[in-house]
């Protein structure tokens, strides 16, 4: 009972910040003027027109507008889809690699001390660089036989932002264990792999699943940003440039595809809820993980 008094209590947040934000949306487009309120040549409020800011059931009405052989709902929903696989692909990819490295950087103080700062240094290289680079590399590769597609290159692309909270994350939860615990399972004889299975895989857990979150909404950037550098068709990335280009007096469609994009990472951050419940023995610290100072 407690635990669904605490769930209801989450969704009750959720859903008075979200009427908070259509108010707010809604106060704006009437208080302000329409062509926005600037001070000399610097515009402090936006432009409230219906091309810049539509209202909120425009955005919601559109959903049923035609477009092509069906909807604008249906066109956003088929294009979500492609990107939500492409997403959870990407979030895989990331997750994969972010706990072989801290795995190894925990095994090594050495790899540690040469190899994360270079994962840090790695966040900063902007995605609308390093699409076109990874885009034209996988030009070249063949994989059995089979070429390299442009839903892959958005594959790499986006795991790309994805592994870097869950190496980070994980090496935390990996060096979490106090000393006392290591020191006990030495003692039984346990070697590094038992160690590790046993206790610091246990002791990460809670560590991971709050870097899987932010894993989960990286994928989702990656993977907009992605298509919409490589120009890959079939994503919500590319249709919201597609709504963009078709916006000229009413930008409802354009708002409507970055909303379905917003909740496409709520989509993706669900499936990571899945990963918590399959954890939730684990999802505590145990009173004996102390400070991350354990010995390697």
């Amino acid at each position: 009972m407690r635990a669904g008094a605490v769930r209801a209590r989450q969704v009750g947040y959720a859903v008075g910040v979200l009427v908070l934000v259509v108010a707010v949306w809604e106060l704006v487009k009437y208080f302000v003027p329409e062509r926005g309120v600037s001070i000399g040549d610097t515009r402090i409020l936006p432009r409230t027109s219906d091309a810049a800011l539509p209202h909120v059931w425009s955005v919601i009405a559109v959903l049923g507008d035609k477009d092509g052989a069906g909807t604008v709902g249906g066109t956003l929903l088929r294009t979500a889809g492609f990107t939500f696989g492409l997403a959870l692909l990407a979030l895989a990819i990331g997750t994969v690699v972010g706990i072989a490295l801290a795995v190894v950087m925990q095994r090594f103080s050495f790899v540690e001390r040469g190899l994360l700062p270079y994962i840090v240094v790695s966040q900063t290289v902007p995605l609308i660089a390093l699409a076109p680079l990874v885009a034209g590399w996988g030009g070249k590769i063949v994989i059995a036989g089979e070429p390299w597609r442009p839903w892959m290159s958005i594959a790499v692309i986006a795991s790309y932002l994805a592994f870097f909270p869950v190496a980070v994350g994980m090496l935390r939860g990996l060096q979490a264990p106090s000393k006392a615990s290591v020191e006990l399972l030495h003692s039984y004889s346990a070697n590094w792999w038992e160690t590790l299975v046993h206790l610091r895989f246990p002791a990460a857990v809670p560590h991971f699943l709050s870097a899987l979150r932010l894993a989960a909404a990286a994928s989702v950037i990656g993977a907009v940003v992605a298509e919409i550098s490589t120009g890959t068709a079939g994503g919500i990335g590319r249709q919201i440039i597609v709504f963009s280009q078709q916006a000229t007096g009413d930008a409802a469609r354009l708002y409507a595809a970055v909303l379905a994009a917003a909740l496409l990472g709520v989509a993706v951050t669900a499936v990571v809820g899945l990963a918590e419940v399959a954890l939730r023995r684990y999802s505590r610290p145990a009173g004996a993980r102390g400070s991350s100072g354990g010995t390697r």
